[in-house]
């Protein structure tokens, strides 16, 4: 079987390829070796051989697998998740890496770099050698340079959270919300709760879900309208938004901010009955601010005073389960050639994900902010007391009662994560339109007073004194807690917090200048470098060869290194025909390996141990039946192009970490099967067989190079 039928084979038959969707095979690789990899969209890597039999599953990343390429004894995966991993031909993990925060949809070998291209257009380039010793001594002496390529930057942040209890706000509430403090603020981000409720529109938002559709109307209305109290258009722009069922997250950021934002995701956990309905849940947004990953996730967990364990499990569930993806509105206008396990990678349940394994996506990022209704609150005290401690302004005993506060000491929940002093009244439960302390719920159920409306956060702090470093990327400080008392359209009041963020990030200009500098002037990086030029010595039996019809003529490489393997591949530089006169027309250069159809050359690329060789078969088949002939002549030779035909083959090697290649260069000349051809045996040297096709599927070695000097001798000729 050839390598294109393997390829085909593999591709409509490989790990059930179109017929489930989490196991369809999104890329494909042929390696020196002769192997076909191809990669799923549920992670999965699938080795075959040359025929198409599958030979071994690999299962690296939980992510689809995006790309491949391969140089030499490695394999590079790119994943929907932006990971790049390293592969041995054996399936070995090497390294892996996060190269991108969205898919890695190309990679490609050029100049002694891997260069890998996410969807978004970022283009990242990788050494060839690396992980290596090169990368140690890069990284070593980087670090001494860090103050002249670290730059710090401040952003202040805004953060608010309401529960708006299915009622519309005045514009007049969202000014003093948010419109009154957002003068020196660089981003908004606005988290609402019970949006729209109702059993229908839950139903509703549950189905829509599930065939990747997301937002309402209101929650539309809620963007617009806050969008006019900070200016949107003029002063910020909306960069993004997520809505599950009632919930919605949204983000502005100032126009003069814009161009160091970017690379924005999204996110959605259903925590309602059965994990599937978003009454109870969090919506989330991912984005890169200076090169730093930030993630907001507005949340409203279960209700009621006894259910702490609930909202408690409310938050683990969501911290480990949320995965980022695309918006679909981004998806619907870039969607055209992108693989459908990128489009699909959405909220909720994706495909050959299980989010449980390893790390959670929300763990990796810098700074991570939850906002929300977590409805926790006021135990061990009855109304009146609370009622009489909130007109006090007591407000250091009532945080005593506070069940967040205590399941945070506990380390049962939001571990990591700040609060800054709560110095405001409990933000539920208020009758609707009743201002002041007054105005909190005098029914008949007389709900104690609770701080349900919390904003916490984590940065890169190990200890609450480190300073803004490469090493500690985003400090955060708290500037402003305070909830919105005046605000009476729901039950409860909207809060706001204000961060004060310092960031450090590299200057990559800067960087690369260094880099540069480090790679030129280090003796022991040149030293390396030389011997990744390293290329073993190679003998190439001949550089001449004679076919007619059904003619097989062996090639022999021989490795003379005694330490190294010889990687080699045999491609096609061109193809002439002879003219009666015996000179060669111009040489038409030819795609990929560039065979003819008349021509099998097998195996056309392999490795070769030290001190071994391998025979190349190379055969001429015309591909004719015996109906074709008639006393050994062509039926239709009239209308063929009768000429002799010359190749010029490049037999291309290189070390097993060499970043360069060396080229032999072999003629090839078809003479046509009608006519009678002397052979000159100091032209032809090579050995034939004619009659039968001699077919080779793979490498065979013959025998050591020593063995064979004599012969290989009298290959070469004089």
């Amino acid at each position: 079987m050839g390598a294109a039928d393997a390829v085909r084979r593999v591709a409509t038959k490989g790990a059930g390829a179109f017929v489930e969707d989490s196991k369809r095979t999104e890329a494909l690789v042929v390696t020196v070796d002769g192997m076909i990899w191809s990669g799923c969209s549920n992670g999965l890597l699938v080795q075959w051989d040359s025929n198409g039999n599958r030979l071994q599953d690999f299962h690296l990343h939980p992510c689809a697998v995006q790309s491949f390429c391969t140089y030499g004894s490695r394999i590079w995966v790119g994943y929907v998740s932006g990971m790049v991993q390293v592969l041995d031909l054996e399936g070995n993990l090497i390294a892996g890496w996060v190269a991108h925060s969205s898919p890695v949809i190309k990679l490609v070998v050029g100049a002694g770099y891997v260069f890998s291209l996410a969807i978004h257009g970022g283009l990242r380039g990788w050494n060839i050698t690396s992980p290596g010793p090169i990368d140690n001594i890069l990284r070593s002496e980087l670090a001494g340079k860090e103050l002249m390529y670290t730059r710090r930057e401040n952003v202040k942040i805004l953060v608010g959270t309401w529960n708006v209890g299915q009622r519309a706000a005045s514009h007049d509430s969202l000014m003093s919300w948010l419109g009154s403090t957002v003068s020196d603020v660089g981003i908004v981000v606005v988290g609402l709760q019970e949006v729209e409720m109702g059993a229908g529109f839950l139903a509703m938002s549950a189905a829509k879900e599930t065939v990747g559709l997301e937002g309402s109307s209101i929650g539309q209305w809620w963007q617009d309208t806050i969008g006019k109290t900070l200016d949107e258009g003029s002063a910020f722009e909306r960069v993004g938004s997520r809505q599950l069922a009632g919930l919605l997250i949204a983000i502005w950021v100032r126009k003069d901010l814009r161009t160091h934002v970017g690379d924005l995701d999204v996110a959605a956990v259903a925590c309602g009955l059965g994990r599937a309905i978003g009454n109870k849940g969090g919506v989330g947004l991912r984005l890169r601010v200076h090169d730093r990953i930030m993630c907001f996730v507005n949340c409203h967990f279960a209700a009621h005073l006894e259910a702490v364990n609930r909202r408690n499990a409310d938050f683990d569930h969501i911290f480990r389960t949320m995965v980022f993806s695309r918006s679909s509105n981004l998806l619907n206008t870039a969607a055209a050639g992108v693989s459908s396990s990128v489009q699909t990678l959405r909220g909720t349940n994706i495909p050959g994900i299980n989010p449980e394994e390893g790390k959670p996506e929300l763990a990796e990022a810098d700074m991570v902010t939850f906002l929300g209704d977590f409805n926790y609150r006021l135990f061990g005290i009855s109304y009146d007391e609370a009622r009489d401690f909130v007109s006090q302004r007591c407000f250091d005993w009532l945080r005593e009662k506070d069940q967040l506060r205590a399941e945070m000491e506990a380390g049962k929940v939001f571990q990591g994560f700040r609060e800054a002093l709560i110095r405001f009244p409990p933000t539920y439960k208020f009758e609707r339109g009743k201002a002041g302390l007054g105005g909190y719920d005098s029914g008949e159920k007389k709900r104690i007073p609770a701080w349900c409306d919390r904003i916490l956060c984590r940065d890169n702090r190990p200890a609450s004194v480190s300073e803004c470093s490469l090493e500690c990327p985003v400090v955060s400080s708290i500037l402003q807690y305070e909830a919105c008392m005046d605000v009476t359209e729901s039950d409860h009041k909207p809060v706001r917090c204000k961060f004060n963020v310092e960031i450090a990030h590299v200057d990559r200009s800067v960087r690369r200048q260094e880099f540069g500098k480090i790679i030129k002037s280090n003796d022991q990086i040149n030293s390396l470098l030389e011997d990744f030029r390293y290329i073993p010595e190679t003998v190439v039996s001949t550089s001449s060869i004679i076919l007619q019809n059904q003619d097989t003529s062996i090639l022999r490489i021989t490795n003379k290194s005694g330490k190294d393997k010889v990687i080699f591949q045999i491609v096609c530089e061109g193809q002439s025909s002879i003219e009666e006169d015996e000179q060669t027309s111009d040489y038409h250069p030819r795609g990929s390996f560039g065979f003819p159809h008349w021509l099998e050359v097998t195996p056309a690329a392999g490795i070769i141990k030290p001190d071994q060789f391998v025979e190349i078969a190379i055969h001429n088949e015309e591909f004719r039946t015996l109906e074709d002939f008639v006393d050994g002549v062509p039926q239709s030779w009239w209308n063929e192009d009768t000429r002799d035909k010359e190749l010029i083959f490049l037999v291309n090697v290189r070390g097993s970490y060499s970043i360069e290649t060396r080229s032999h260069r072999v003629r090839v000349r078809h003479c046509f099967s009608t006519k009678t051809v002397c052979i000159d045996s100091k032209t032809n040297s090579s050995k034939r067989t004619q009659g039968s096709s001699h077919h080779r599927s793979g490498l065979r070695n013959v025998g050591s190079a020593s063995d064979m000097a004599d012969d290989l001798r009298s290959l070469r000729g004089p």
